[in-house]
């Protein structure tokens, strides 16, 4: 099973920006496909965005679309989420998850391992 560690949260005034990494355990990174989550209080964990193995293809929410990406180093097996013009309504927790297939997912059951996630928090 693949290990994840989240770093990068922490607290950031509206507007700012954050960069969140993941990373990863094991000798087949590349062979993952990545995700991200969150969890806002109060709400049930939701699809934030997902890469492929090569990192050739991604997808990324349409509510933080024009403000998040996703990115990923296969050499250091890490993956990323650069996260701009933040807004309080994206104060969460958020989680890494790897799936055990190259192409993307957004369902929760489609990964296999789960970081213990990063707080985000944004202040207005």
């Amino acid at each position: 099973q693949v290990q994840l560690v989240e770093s990068g949260g922490g607290l950031v005034q509206a507007g700012g920006s954050l960069r969140l990494s993941c990373a990863a355990s094991g000798r087949t990174f590349s062979s993952n496909a990545m995700g991200w989550f969150r969890r806002a209080p109060g709400k049930g964990r939701e699809f934030v965005a997902s890469i492929s193995g090569a990192g050739t293809v991604s997808y990324v929410e349409d509510f933080v679309r024009d403000r998040f990406t996703i990115s990923r180093d296969n050499a250091n097996n890490t993956v990323y989420l650069q996260m701009n013009s933040l807004k309080p309504e994206d104060t969460a927790a958020y989680y890494c998850a790897a799936r055990h297939a190259r192409l993307i997912a957004m369902r929760e059951s489609n990964y296999d391992s789960w970081g213990q996630g990063t707080q985000v928090t944004v202040s207005s």
